[in-house]
């Protein structure tokens, strides 16, 4: 069972993802939807976590069906010399390396830049922790709920009445995990030009800041601090989450000035298009009880499939507010075959999401599911050269 790189934009590329749970493997299966080999290493008695989160079906963890697609799957302890002598040979044939022990674990089982750059020095080691490799906070135990805590996504996210809200799924760690595949890609372009591969030092409390914008300039600059404000945007309005007639929601966005003056036409109050405070989004926002009230009731007296045509009507933007059972006959997301079906030998056909975006000559390609702890163990060592003898030894000491 070879990897899932013929064909695809990463054919070639070899990655070893010894990491658990979610940002650092998450890197490694998109690059593994788009062609690279992956081979997930997991300890021998303690499998990725991912393995137990979340529900499961007939014992088998389907987080990991998702987050272990087109890898293959080994064990080895690294701490054990079987393990680390076994993981070195590996490196020495990979471009790639994903981990995100605290800083200073590889190092402690003399797996450390020193010893992996020198059996090959084109390898570039992804480092991917809560607070990164430096820093008085660096040795900390860290999750991506701590990033979106630190970040200033909790302070920003809520009722303005309300509690720091923090998100029901992993943000955080998702964010880093793209961060992550982007930033292996640019260490390997480097390596195009210099020959050599090099560290990166993933900090998961850094990507989440990135994306929440110009909060720090906004600060520095005016001493502004951004306010919890629900649904509601400081930069435009009307902008809010709307009930409809049969108890469904609908969310809308007026961020373009033409798409505002759509909307309260349609909701019959041209009269505010002439105010003016309407002429800008920051303006409008601080009317954002008229307009709300003005869209809000227009759209509380008629069904949802009566709103969205309205809306779309109008060329006004909108959409309902959905829940995983209208993600899955949603007629985009279908179009676009974003949840796609996968045949898997535990469990037949399972349904995912498809890989993150479509290229026109090289796509990439879901090959299979997340595979068995250790499925692939005596295959991927046979490759590496070890004879079956050498693979049942270091079973006996306990490195696989």
């Amino acid at each position: 069972m070879n990897g899932p790189s013929e064909g695809g934009p990463l054919a070639g590329l070899r990655v070893l993802d010894l990491a658990t749970l979610f940002a650092g493997p998450l890197a490694a299966t998109m690059l593994g939807d788009f062609g690279a080999e992956v081979v997930k290493v997991e300890h021998p008695l303690q499998p990725d976590p991912s393995r137990g989160h979340g529900p499961s079906k007939d014992g088998i963890g389907l987080w990991w069906k998702l987050l272990g697609r087109n890898k293959r799957t080994i064990t080895l302890d690294l701490s054990k010399r079987g393990g680390r002598d076994t993981l070195l040979r590996l490196a020495a044939d990979a471009d790639v390396i994903i981990e995100n022990f605290r800083p200073g674990t590889l190092e402690k089982w003399d797996l450390g830049w020193a010893e992996l750059s020198a059996a090959n020095p084109r390898l570039v080691l992804a480092r991917v922790t809560a607070f990164g490799q430096f820093g008085p906070y660096a040795h900390r135990p860290g999750f991506g709920t701590l990033a979106e805590a630190m970040s200033g996504f909790a302070a920003v996210t809520g009722e303005p009445d309300a509690p720091p809200t923090l998100p029901p799924f992993g943000l955080a760690d998702s964010i880093a995990g793209l961060a992550t595949a982007y930033a292996v890609l640019t260490a390997l372009r480097a390596r195009d030009r210099t020959g050599e591969g090099q560290v990166i030092d993933m900090a998961i409390i850094e990507p989440i800041l990135t994306v929440l914008g110009p909060q720090p300039i906004w600060y520095d600059q005016l001493g502004h601090v951004q306010p919890r404000t629900g649904n509601r945007s400081a930069n435009n309005a009307p902008r809010n989450t709307y009930r409809t007639a049969d108890g469904s929601w609908v969310a809308v966005s007026t961020s373009a000035q033409s798409i505002a003056e759509r909307v309260m036409r349609l909701v019959g109050r041209p009269d505010v298009i002439e105010e003016p405070w309407f002429a800008t989004g920051a303006d409008r926002a601080r009317h954002a009880d008229v307009l709300d009230g003005a869209v809000g009731a227009w759209i509380g007296e008629r069904t949802r499939d009566e709103v969205l045509a309205a809306f779309e009507k109008a060329e006004a933007a909108i959409a309902p507010v959905q829940d995983v059972r209208d993600i899955m006959s949603d007629p985009q997301y279908q179009a676009l075959d974003s949840v796609t079906s996968v045949d898997d030998p535990e469990l037949g056909p399972l349904r995912m999401q498809n890989v993150l975006f479509r290229l026109s000559a090289t796509p990439g390609a879901i090959h299979w599911a997340g595979r068995p702890h250790g499925a692939d163990t005596d295959a991927v060592l046979g490759e590496l050269g070890l004879t079956t003898a050498e693979i049942g030894q270091l079973r006996a000491e306990g490195a696989l």
